[in-house]
Formats: C-alpha cells, structure tokens, sequence
C-alpha cells in the first residue's frame, strides 16, 4: 500500500529525526495507527534498517517525535503568528483565520488525518496525553492572545468556541459526515465572521 506524505514537508535540509517523524506522520495518515512500526517508517523514509530505533528507541518515543513534528508542520499551515492586527477588526480577523482553516482542509488534509490519529492514541496513554497537552498548548495561548486583543471579555472561554467550531469543521470535511464536501473560504469566512461577532459583541 502506498502512503502519500501529508503536504508541507521539511526543507531539502531536513535532519533525520524530521524525516523520520515525517515519515511516522505519513504512515498515521495513509494506514493508521497499526501501521506505524519502527520498520514502516525506515521504509517510507528510504532509510536504512533500525535507523528509526536509532532516533526514537520506543514507541513511545516515536510518537512523542510525530507529535512535536506535527506540531511544528501544523504551525507553519496556521501561522498564527502572522495574523492581521485584531485591532484592524474583526472581519480581518475572520480572513485571516479562514485562510488558515483553508489551508489546512485543502493542501494539509493528511496532515489533519495523522492529528486526529495522534488525539486519539493520546486517550489511551497518559504519557502521550501529557506531551500531547503541552504541545497544543502553544497555540491556545496565541488564540488567547488574539482574541485578547480583539476585544474578548473571556478570552478562555471564547478560545474554547472557536477551536471547538474550527475542530468541529475540519474533522466533520476530514474524517466525517461531511467528508466529500469542502467548503470554500467564503463559507468558511463567513462563519468565522459570525461566531467572531458573536462571541465579541460587535
């Protein structure tokens, strides 16, 4: 079976440890978590046998490397950092996370697949579910801080909805009911400007 290398991938210059977490991204994205085995990734990462066992010696340790990859490559399709100035308004808020939420659903599809298989390999080992927590937390506080920014009573709260409403869109066009259909950035857009609206009072 082949498997098709979640979009966004490392630069030519990419160390071997993000090869292999690359290639373990893949594997979880084209057949699931049975399928990722230290020998699967040599192969799907054309690398010599045991090189895998080299960078990440357990499973465990393998899947903490797919997590903080995953994070990293997630990063880059949301760039959260470079969101336009709340202060601008909340329609430019809207746009800049409809992109984002674009992005991810059009040219990172694998790479949301290979997420949720992650999530829920975290329900059933703590261990994973602690590395799991501490990685995802970097993108809540940037939320936090821009709906901060943007005017939010509750931030916490609000950032709660709006990861709940963007999670519940992708994985419903990724994974669910809605798995043939993918909205386009105007409905995407005009979502966001709703919920936005809704939760800020304007």
């Amino acid at each position: 079976m082949s498997v098709e290398t979640p979009s966004s991938p490392g630069p030519p210059s990419t160390s071997r440890a993000d090869l292999v977490a690359d290639a373990a991204l893949a594997l979880l994205a084209g057949r699931g978590m049975r399928g990722l085995t230290h020998r699967a990734v040599d192969e799907t990462a054309g690398l010599p046998p045991g090189s895998t066992s080299n960078v990440a010696r357990t499973r465990q340790a393998l899947l903490e490397l797919a997590v903080r990859r995953h994070a990293e490559r997630e990063a880059r399709v949301l760039a959260l950092a470079e969101m336009p100035d709340p202060s601008g308004g909340l329609d430019a808020l809207a746009e800049g996370l409809a992109l984002a939420v674009h992005r991810s659903l059009t040219r990172n599809r694998e790479l949301l697949i290979a997420r949720y298989e992650l999530a829920l390999e975290a329900t059933r080992r703590p261990e994973l579910r602690a590395f799991y927590d501490r990685t995802g937390a970097v993108f809540r506080e940037q939320l936090t801080a821009l709906l901060t920014a943007a005017g939010s009573p509750a931030p916490d709260r609000h950032v709660l909805s709006l990861v709940a409403w963007a999670d519940g869109l992708m994985f419903s066009c990724a994974a669910g009911s809605f798995g043939t259909r993918t909205p386009d950035l105007a409905e995407i857009r005009t979502g966001l400007r709703e919920l936005l609206r809704g939760l800020l009072g304007h």
